[in-house]
C-alpha cells in the first residue's frame, strides 16, 4: 500500500510560480509511474504530467513549457514546478502513482492518489 501526500498548493497571481510536492510512503516507488492530475469544479479530471521509472516525461499540451515534473527516487518524492501560471490552472491537484509503465492517457485512474492540494490563480 502506498500513501501519497501533497503539499505546496496555495493562491498565486497569474504569471507567478508555485511548486507542488508529493511525499510517498509505505513502499519504494522507484519502479512506479508517478504524476499529477487536476480537477476544477464542474470539470473532469485532467492529466497534467507524468514521469516513468525510466524517466520518460509527458506533459499535457496546456502546461507544456510552463510546468516541470521531477522525482527524487532516493527521497521517494515527486515535484511539480509551475511557472507562468494562468487562471485556467486553478484546480485541485492530485499526486498519483502505480507500479509499472506510464500511459499518460491512464494517469487519472492510477491505483494510488493523494488527497489533493488546491491551487488558485487570480488574474
Amino acid at each position: 500500500q502506498v500513501h501519497l501526500r501533497e503539499s505546496g498548493g496555495g493562491s498565486v497571481q497569474a504569471g507567478g510560480s508555485l511548486t507542488l510536492s508529493c511525499a510517498a510512503s509505505g513502499e519504494n516507488t522507484n519502479n512506479f509511474c508517478m504524476g499529477w492530475f487536476r480537477q476544477a469544479p464542474g470539470k473532469e479530471r485532467e492529466a497534467v504530467a507524468s514521469i516513468g521509472s525510466n524517466a520518460i516525461i509527458t506533459y499535457a499540451d496546456s502546461v507544456k513549457g510552463r510546468f516541470t515534473i521531477s522525482r527524487d527516487n532516493a527521497k521517494n518524492t515527486l515535484s511539480l514546478q509551475m511557472n507562468s501560471v494562468k487562471p485556467e490552472d486553478t484546480a485541485m491537484y492530485y499526486c498519483t502513482a502505480e507500479r509499472g509503465y506510464c500511459y499518460f492517457t491512464l494517469l487519472t485512474s492510477l491505483r494510488y492518489r493523494g488527497q489533493g492540494t488546491q491551487v488558485t490563480v487570480s488574474s
